[in-house]
């Protein structure tokens, strides 16, 4: 297996660039991972695909507008840190640019209430700081943070809101999942009217949103590690759904990723916090989800190689050259595909 495997031509004008204003509005691939049949529909339609008594698994993250910009103490030199993942005790592992304008020791000046000193330097920019805070650290990030938004993105966005699910809840993340970025109040509603359970999980997404596989290997290719979250509430609907043979719909690789990784060797869930670095990729056998939601990945990146393994490099290339073929809109604020 090779990277280059999972590439596609991508013409950048398919690069969604913001939210549409209704976010039920997107297109929707009906894809089947077995026949690779393809149906092309609009989102509202997931209410047609998804049956009385199948458990839709939804993630509640939070993102955290966690891009925040800075000076360094000594040069005034303009640095920028992206928080990735709460260590405790206000430190926090994060993303530098430049880094190399940073050093062990380096004290970054945002305001006149928040302050960074750099305790450790990594390597692909990671670097752990300690903040000095004069404040509340949530309250100041709301005053001086931004979305963070992929690299990819160059239009500035409106309104914060439309960089979070509707049913976002538990604010820890440095990106959105971006598949439930679909669902609006009146979906879900449709949804519990027709018997569909929602079950909420937490999944606190990390650097590897931002990575591409650099590596010829896949298989050489450094996945972080995320946090995630299952509740009692939520492992004792999943254990029913697996006893009565209920089919478990994931909203998003987030959430496919927590479920695999969740899952124990008795094929039952247990309330749990921990942390994944769970790499999927063809040939993997899932062991807890049964169809997916989620939108068109960058090439080459260790989402498309999900996709794949769920139903197969040649389907999953096939369709996204459909949707390349038929204009879809791809990544963050793209449209929809559902795997079934």
């Amino acid at each position: 297996m090779e990277t280059s495997e999972f590439d596609y031509n991508l013409p950048e004008e398919l690069i969604a660039q913001s939210p549409l204003k209704d976010r039920s509005k997107s297109r929707l691939m009906v894809l089947d991972k077995n026949t690779g049949e393809i149906s092309h529909k609009t989102f509202t339609n997931i209410i047609d695909y998804l049956n009385e008594d199948d458990v839709l698994v939804i993630n509640d993250t939070k993102v955290l507008p966690a891009r925040i910009i800075g000076t360094k103490e000594d040069t005034n030199a303009k640095i920028e840190i992206l928080l990735l993942r709460d260590l405790g005790d206000n430190t926090w592992e994060c993303l530098t640019r430049p880094q190399k304008r940073v050093k062990v020791g380096s004290v970054i000046i945002f305001n006149d209430k928040l302050k960074a000193r750099c305790l450790e330097l990594k390597e692909e920019g990671i670097t752990i700081y300690k903040f000095e805070v004069n404040g509340i650290f949530l309250e100041i990030l709301n005053e001086i943070g931004q979305m963070p938004l992929p690299p990819y993105i160059h239009e500035k966005l409106a309104d914060k809101d439309r960089y979070q699910t509707i049913y976002a809840k538990n604010l820890g993340s440095a990106a959105a999942p971006t598949a439930g970025l679909h669902f609006t109040k009146e979906i879900l509603d449709e949804l519990k009217k027709k018997g569909v359970k929602i079950i909420p999980i937490t999944l606190h997404v990390g650097l590897g949103t931002f990575r591409p596989v650099t590596e010829d290997d896949p298989l050489k290719h450094k996945m972080h590690k995320e946090y995630y979250e299952i509740k009692e509430e939520s492992a004792k609907m999943l254990n029913e759904a697996i006893e009565n043979k209920k089919r478990i719909v994931a909203v998003g690789t987030t959430s496919v990723r927590t479920l695999e990784s969740a899952i124990h060797s008795d094929n039952k869930f247990y309330p749990e916090c921990k942390e994944t670095g769970i790499f999927i990729y063809p040939g993997y056998e899932f062991k807890a989800v049964d169809a997916l939601i989620t939108n068109f990945h960058l090439p080459k990146s260790t989402l498309i190689m999900l996709v794949s393994a769920f139903a197969s490099k040649e389907i999953i290339l096939n369709a996204y050259n459909e949707a390349v073929k038929e204009k879809y809109r791809f990544f963050s604020f793209g449209d929809a595909m559902f795997i079934k």
